[in-house]
């Protein structure tokens, strides 16, 4: 007698063969184990939601982007785009961040706001990632940071969260699933290059997510929202660059 199949090797054989399915279908499939992404609308949605679903089965949640050698950092690291224009912003700026909080609330037992002391007084984790981009400001460096999945422990995420929204002093906020952000390689960073952040790099915090392209590690951060749906939050569909037509799923 054959042994009995596992649940997930069950899910990969169903979604390795998506290809041969119909939209509908593939779509059920994703639907039936909980992995239809925001942006799952439109023209490109099934394709969005088989891609999600399919490296969210395949790779898993625990699988590591990869990390160099201090001999791997870039030299030249490129800056895309400035920082915020906005007088809170500016006024923070001014006074070295002394002053700035991030805002933790949603599906959370305790909603806090940090300082960046407080931050850099818990232990600290450090990365040599590559920062993909899909327009040329890739680069590798080293980020300190806190894990996100210690702030979240001490805030106490409730058990349907299902996102991560992340809202900057500029308009370009993001959000990533739960998965990602209890991963061990999803920082809250305050240091670049054995630094302090630096201002055009997103100072005094910004998120890093390893395994997603990097318009996902949000800079400038002010607030962090722990949500079970993000049809609540602008067009419903994850965040601003989903909003101006890319991929809310950025995995690499």
């Amino acid at each position: 007698m054959s042994p009995p199949l596992s649940r997930r090797c069950v899910l990969t054989s169903g979604l390795t063969a998506l290809a041969g399915l119909s939209g509908v279908a593939g779509i059920h499939i994703a639907t039936r184990n909980g992995l239809i992404p925001p942006d799952h609308f439109g023209l490109f949605g099934v394709g969005e939601t088989l891609t999600y679903a399919a490296q969210r089965v395949l790779a898993g949640d625990r699988a590591l982007a990869r990390e160099f050698s201090r001999s791997d950092i870039s030299k030249v690291v490129p800056v895309n785009g400035q920082a915020p224009e906005h007088d809170d912003y500016q006024r923070l700026l001014t006074d070295d961040f002394r002053g700035w909080q991030l805002k933790v609330d949603g599906l959370v037992a305790r909603p806090r706001s940090f300082s960046l002391a407080e931050l850099k007084s818990y232990p600290s984790n450090t990365q040599i990632t590559h920062q993909a981009c899909e327009e040329g400001w890739s680069f590798i460096a080293e980020w300190t940071g806190v894990r996100l999945s210690y702030v979240l422990d001490l805030v106490g995420v409730a058990p349907q969260a299902r996102y991560a929204v992340f809202f900057p002093f500029d308009e370009f906020w993001e959000s990533i699933d739960m998965a990602d952000a209890l991963h061990p390689q999803t920082f809250l960073a305050y240091g670049m290059n054995g630094r302090d952040l630096p201002i055009d790099h997103g100072a005094p915090v910004r998120v890093r997510v390893a395994r997603q392209l990097g318009y996902k590690s949000i800079k400038y951060l002010s607030r962090l929202t722990i949500t079970d749906t993000i049809s609540a939050f602008g067009k419903g569909l994850g965040g601003a660059n989903p909003e101006s037509g890319y991929s809310w799923w950025a995995g690499i």
